[in-house]
């Protein structure tokens, strides 16, 4: 892709200003192609981790994972493009819920999806990505299991550990992008269409498509497998962002949306133009009270030592 004006001056505002680039795979390829690094959840948290050698970190995604970075990295300037990228999953899992949930299930570990925000972190034995999760609890070695605030991502873990119990909390917690796509019905349509293709549902993903997936993968796991596998077509069960990643990086294969219109307004509220501003203006700056910091940081470092 040829870098348009604006993305030059970006890439030299990053430069001048010692600038480290988080992106997530749901951005636009714009914003894409500017990266340091650029992956899913789990990636940038290890990316994030105890960064020494930038002045500033410049997160490309939603609340959570800006809050992240900061938890991480205290003693750097961490600033998201705009405020109003806001994931409403995280946002499905105020902090009383988790307390209450830790009173009627006394002494059972809590593991909270990284998609959610610091102060929830805080309460958690440990967070998880969907490319860990099953790993996580099954490391831990309990029967029972707090679990949120994703429903769906629990039943994903649920299929991988038997013989645990896993207590949803929030009761409905979901991703919207990911319950539009619904039970799969068009990516069976497409694939009856494309008989040699794969269809990946992300965990996220209603159990009804997940059941009917050749593959339930991570965002991480759809870039793995798209270059390994020796399929031709691939029909892709998560926010469409990723399909021009995948696309860029793998020419000759074809990748089809599950769902058309599968976008996240909250990622997509990332431009280059805020990008650009926030370059230049070093905000808006993403900050954590330690006193929730320190919890979550715990809780954040526990995940990255149990992936390893």
């Amino acid at each position: 892709m040829e870098l348009n004006e604006l993305q030059r001056r970006v890439l030299r505002l990053k430069e001048e200003k010692n600038a480290l680039l988080l992106v997530h795979n749901y951005q636009v390829p714009e914003i894409q192609v500017l990266a340091d690094h650029l992956g899913d959840s789990l990636e940038l948290c290890r990316e994030a981790q105890g960064v020494t050698d930038a002045d500033m970190i410049v997160f490309c995604g939603v609340d959570f994972m800006a809050e992240t970075a900061a938890v991480l990295n205290p003693d750097k300037k961490v600033v998201l493009p705009s405020l109003k990228a806001r994931c409403p999953m995280a946002a499905m899992l105020p902090v009383e819920v988790i307390r209450e949930a830790k009173a009627q299930h006394p002494g059972a570990p809590v593991v909270l999806y990284v998609n959610t925000l610091a102060e929830a972190k805080a309460e958690a034995t440990v967070t998880c990505t969907s490319a860990n999760a099953d790993k996580i609890i099954r490391k831990l070695g309990a029967e029972t299991v707090i679990f949120g605030p994703d429903r769906n991502l629990a039943y994903f873990v649920g299929r991988r550990v038997p013989g645990v119990e896993i207590i949803p909390v929030p009761g409905d917690g979901h991703c919207n992008v990911h319950r539009y796509i619904g039970d799969g019905d068009e990516a069976m349509e497409l694939k009856r269409k494309h008989p040699g293709a794969e269809v990946w549902a992300h965990p996220e993903c209603e159990p009804a498509f997940q059941d009917r997936a050749d593959y339930v993968l991570s965002t991480g796991g759809m870039v793995r497998r798209a270059r390994e596998s020796p399929a031709d077509v691939f029909i892709v069960g998560t926010e469409l962002g990723l399909i021009d990643r995948l696309a860029r990086e793998n020419p000759g294969k074809t990748f089809l949306p599950a769902k058309v219109h599968a976008e996240c307004g909250a990622m997509k509220r990332i431009t280059l133009e805020n990008l650009y501003a926030a370059l230049i203006n070093e905000e808006p700056v993403v900050t954590v009270p330690e006193d929730v910091a320190s919890g979550a940081r715990v809780a954040i470092e526990r995940m990255l030592e149990m992936s390893v």
